[in-house]
């Protein structure tokens, strides 16, 4: 396994930098961020720290050379939007700037890009399926042809007003990859799995390492903490972010050795990339590499290589 972050808690910082960071931190990797671009729309978006929008092989060999210089690989290309959004427009630019993606990671030898794949959030997941066969199909097709496994990342994006009340990523549960995975066979579509979104919604975060092991293109590393007396307040049904927040590795309810465990015992041999969105962490650049620190000396106990 590369121990590795998401850039996007960086996002001040150039690759260059965020490299240096990656190697001062104990970090063997860094997933990285490829929104075009732009303004971000919501929190940890919009974060460029490569730009593939005219990407080339000879820019692909300066980046090697580049991480080369710290000694740190790129664990994915990373790019979060709404694919599938109620508007088509938008949705539409999301897509073609996944190909781009899908492209670069190809022409970096990476094997893997990692994002979101998009949800109407104010359409049930059953009248959502037109638009998830008629944008997905072709697009794994094409990171099939280019070499490259599509991560899809299990977060319901259901945290804001205007994502309520369906979320706006379809791929949040277990029985949801197993329609699309039944939809989509080849193994270019894939997980990049992240516990913690199982863990406030109340589902087992183990068992689906070892029922999608081969479906396991990547994994982050963040960890939630479910409040429970707001729980009982509330309940399920109300608002997500009223009763769980997101905490670094080991401050949260994930039980990182059976985490870590299960991957072991299913072979799982990739990248684990620690996602920083512990808010108590965000102030600064310097608490910000703080957590980035802490994780990882936190995870090395665990991490196998």
């Amino acid at each position: 396994m590369q121990l590795g972050f998401v850039s996007a808690i960086l996002p001040e910082l150039s690759l260059d930098e965020v490299a240096a960071s990656a190697r001062a931190s104990g970090y063997s990797c860094v997933e990285v961020m490829c929104w075009p671009p732009s303004r971000p729309d919501r929190r940890y978006a919009g974060v460029t720290h490569l730009d593939v929008t005219d990407f080339t092989p000879a820019r692909a060999d300066d980046v090697h050379a580049l991480m080369a210089v710290h000694g740190v690989s790129i664990s994915s290309l990373g790019y979060y939007p709404n694919a599938l959004g109620a508007d088509r427009a938008e949705a539409t630019r999301a897509a073609e700037h996944i190909r781009k993606v899908i492209r670069a990671a190809s022409l970096l030898g990476l094997g893997r890009m990692t994002t979101f794949i998009g949800r109407d959030h104010t359409l049930s997941v059953e009248d959502n399926w037109p638009r998830f066969r008629e944008t997905w199909i072709p697009l794994v097709e094409y990171a099939e042809d280019q070499g490259i496994r599509i991560g899809i990342e299990n977060c319901p994006m259901i945290f804001t007003a205007d994502e309520w009340p369906g979320g706006k990523n379809l791929a949040s549960s277990p029985a949801i990859w197993r329609r699309m995975f039944a939809e989509i066979p080849s193994l270019h579509l894939g997980l990049n799995y992240d516990p913690s979104h199982m863990v406030w919604q109340q589902m087992d975060y183990l068992q689906p390492i070892r029922e999608f092991a081969d479906r396991l293109v990547h994994v982050h590393a963040k960890d939630v903490r479910v409040d429970q007396r707001k729980l009982d307040e509330v309940g399920i049904l109300a608002h997500p972010n009223l009763y769980h927040f997101p905490k670094l590795p080991g401050l949260g309810d994930v039980h990182w050795g059976r985490f870590f465990a299960a991957l072991t015992d299913v072979g799982y041999a990739g990248p684990v990339c620690v996602e920083v969105e512990d808010r108590p962490y965000e102030g600064t650049l310097s608490l910000r590499q703080t957590a980035l620190r802490q994780s990882a000396a936190y995870l090395r106990q665990f991490v196998v290589g």
